[in-house]
């Protein structure tokens, strides 16, 4: 039960945590700029067309985090998590060294990192995977 729990846990804190990163580029919610806004700023550092780019940036955001904390399809989740976390250490964090602190690739890769264990290790009993697969 406790391991269950446990991801459970993870899968809501991160998942949710997406889907709002998601929803602030997509709908402008949350402190966002919506697509228009991030779009631009994504143009501002060399990634064109920088509105499409945005909304494909908020969906994965958005969908990945949804698959996270429901637990459905966790693989795909994941692997939305991890697409958009190493393009951002490609585009934005990786030049500034490890430390998050020097707006660095730190907190990037940690979220890479529990994106891919729960890949690995499976979304839990409390989630639709685990009841889709019964």
């Amino acid at each position: 039960m406790s391991i269950a729990l446990g991801l459970l846990i993870i899968r809501l804190v991160v998942g949710l945590s997406f889907m709002a990163h998601g929803a602030q580029k997509l709908f402008g919610w949350f402190g966002g700029y919506g697509p228009k806004g991030t779009g631009g700023w994504m143009e501002s550092i060399g990634i064109k067309p920088g509105v499409l780019m945005a909304v494909i940036a908020g969906l994965l955001e958005l969908i990945g985090g949804l698959l996270i904390a429901t637990g459905l399809f966790t693989i795909v989740g994941a692997l939305m998590i991890v697409v958009t976390m190493f393009g951002a250490i490609v585009k934005v964090h990786g030049s500034n060294g490890y430390w998050s602190t020097a707006n660095g690739y730190e907190y990037n890769l940690l979220l890479i990192a529990v994106a891919i264990g729960m890949a690995l290790i499976g979304a839990g009993d409390y989630s639709l995977d685990a009841l889709l697969l019964k």
